[in-house]
């Protein structure tokens, strides 16, 4: 049970010593460990059927036997079931039962934007009373992790773990901007999308729809790749119909992946965020980004319950961490950046990804242009302040990739990170504070190596 700590931390193998307790309950449901609700197997308690139940709290029942710390629950189990949605196989909302989401769609085309948006904020306003994920951002995954880590330093004679830091060159946390394009208008509207960019010096991806919507020009594409911005496949004809069945989202992933060859694209992410994880093998991409941290005021609920990538298979997911800009403006009809700020800091307590969504479609007006100015300051402010990462997606995943195949190695009585990519590499140390784990980093000239 050791390679979802080792490789969330990238710390050597020897400070994972978690075993699950046995038998565990027959079936899953929802508990709690460390004040988080987490969804699996456990024992000791038999786990609750719903996230608004009154759970059993295990917290209490970690053990010690022959040098492992024993667990009322299997971690890697919970931390999959957290990531990859599992909890949500029970709890479907109406706009995922297949006939009302065909209909919909099916009418959709015909029905005015006024009216279609009312329709929208019908749907999504009980999202308040969500019991789980939580709001307005879910870390469970995170604290789950981060209390693994205060037991293994309890363990260990030095009372504290090195492993290697989460970003490149010590950064306290990284941030992306991404741009979804919906429509014609939204197309034409992207070069003075990328001029706002790079008055605050971000370069982000756009998402483009490869057919129906609009067309994709060969100058357009180049035009966003000459400027240093990337380029990914969003879904292929933004129907909704994707995920309907399995037969028919493999027969079309065939054609987005061969959108995303001849368009150069590493990247992808499906239309309105609709995603069945347990699919994403047939999608020939180096990264995802379909799958929302807490999904309230998305059409499909759920959500992964981190604000760090995780590999799903051979694909990087890059969660989208952020409200959307849309459900921001016509749903919660805010128009200042306090959610934003508000979930950025909460992600930035984990030193954790912040990723936003930008719709070109949806900021055509001075008052939404204004919004997303103040929001792109203050990640800008961020960066030169908080020491905040402000790459493309395609550079966040090559590091994540480069960082998952990293190992701490002692050579000569000293710690050297290794592996390709090691010279941006950091080595952190987590100790107890106070009882609450924190973490320090190491200068360069003592961490890295070939």
């Amino acid at each position: 049970m050791q390679d979802s700590f080792t490789d969330y931390y990238r710390c050597p193998q020897s400070y994972s010593t978690f075993t699950a307790k046995q038998p565990l309950s027959s079936r899953s449901g929802y508990f709690r460990f460390a004040g988080e609700i987490a969804y699996g197997q456990c024992a000791d308690a038999a786990p609750a059927t719903s996230a608004g139940a009154l759970l059993p709290d295990l917290s209490g029942f970690v053990a010690s036997e022959e040098g492992r710390v024993v667990l009322p629950f299997d971690v890697d189990q919970v931390v999959e079931n957290l990531r990859g949605e599992a909890y949500t196989a029970a709890d479907r909302p109406l706009a995922s039962v297949p006939v009302v989401h065909n209909l919909y769609y099916g009418l959709r085309p015909f029905i005015p934007f006024p009216l279609r948006k009312r329709l929208q904020q019908a749907y999504l306003s009980n999202w308040r009373k969500i019991e789980f994920p939580r709001w307005p951002v879910e870390c469970a995954v995170d604290k789950i992790f981060t209390e693994l880590m205060a037991l293994a330093i309890q363990r260990t004679p030095q009372k504290e773990i090195p492993f290697i830091w989460f970003w490149p060159e010590g950064a306290s946390a990284c941030a992306v901007l991404t741009h979804d394009v919906e429509n014609r208008v939204g197309r034409d509207f992207c070069p003075a999308l990328m001029d706002l960019d790079e008055s605050f010096a971000f370069k982000a991806s756009f998402q483009f729809v490869p057919e129906v919507r609009y067309a994709v020009s060969d100058s357009l594409l180049q035009s966003v790749r000459n400027r240093g911005f990337e380029i990914c496949v969003q879904d292929l004809n933004h129907d909704g119909q994707l995920y309907r069945d399995e037969r028919q989202f493999r027969n079309r992933v065939k054609k987005i992946n061969a959108y995303g060859k001849a368009w150069k694209a590493s990247g992808f992410r499906s239309a309105v965020l609709y995603r069945r994880q347990e699919w994403f093998d047939a999608l020939d991409f180096d990264y995802d980004m379909s799958v929302p941290n807490s999904g309230r005021l998305d059409p499909q609920r759920g959500g992964c319950c981190t604000v760090m990538p995780y590999f799903i298979g051979n694909i990087l997911e890059l969660p989208v961490t952020t409200t959307q800009d849309y459900s921001i403006f016509n749903v919660l009809r805010d128009y200042s950046i306090e959610l934003w700020k508000d979930q950025i800091h909460r992600i930035m307590e984990q030193h954790g990804f912040i990723s936003v969504i930008i719709h070109p479609d949806y900021i055509l007006g001075s008052k939404e242009q204004g919004t997303i100015k103040q929001l792109l300051s203050h990640l800008s402010s961020l960066r030169a302040e908080r020491n905040v990462w402000t790459p493309t997606p395609g550079e966040v995943a090559k590091w994540w990739r480069q960082r998952s195949k990293m190992s701490l190695v002692e050579e000569f009585g000293m710690l050297r990170v290794r592996g390709e990519g090691s010279e941006r590499a950091r080595i952190a140390y987590a100790c107890l504070e106070a009882g609450r784990v924190v973490y320090r980093a190491i200068k360069k000239s003592a961490a890295t190596s070939d």
